[in-house]
């Protein structure tokens, strides 16, 4: 279940929002922002034919690109203004098929250091059973990060 956002965090959600849409590649991919909250971020994907490979489910790369994203913004909420981040490693297990629906990605910091972020991402079908479930490893640095 997901907590109540504070003001903060709504104005944190909405600032996403709207730099997502700014993103070709997850415009095309069609990820949505659901919230954002400090060392976390949950994002949903209404699955389309085009998310789809040749057996009819959900292809692993798109899977892997949400948790990406939504691992991303997780970790950007949780270092310092000013911090860049970028995915170092990602390791993703594919736990049963997503044939479609609306699927949710709920991705968590797990440790922010001053040099790396590592979280983790678990994505879930439309009838809320795990999916999949990913590690991602960010390296941070001096740069920019979502203006809070």
């Amino acid at each position: 279940m997901t907590k109540k956002m504070s003001k903060a965090e709504k104005r944190v959600t909405d600032l996403v929002r709207q730099r997502m849409k700014a993103s070709r590649s997850t415009d095309l991919l069609g990820f949505d922002v659901e919230s954002v909250h400090t060392g976390r971020a949950i994002f949903r994907l209404d699955v389309k034919p085009r998310h789809k490979q040749i057996h009819g489910v959900v292809h692993g790369g798109i899977l892997a690109a949400l948790a990406d994203t939504a691992a991303a913004i997780a970790a950007y909420s949780a270092v310092p203004k000013g911090t860049e981040i970028v995915t170092v490693e990602l390791k993703i297990n594919y736990l049963e098929p997503v044939p479609g629906g609306r699927i949710k990605a709920d991705a968590r910091v797990l440790r922010a250091g001053r040099n790396f972020v590592v979280a983790e991402c678990e994505i879930f079908n439309e009838s809320g059973s795990l999916a999949a479930k990913a590690l991602l490893t960010f390296g941070a640095a001096a740069g920019h990060s979502i203006d809070r």
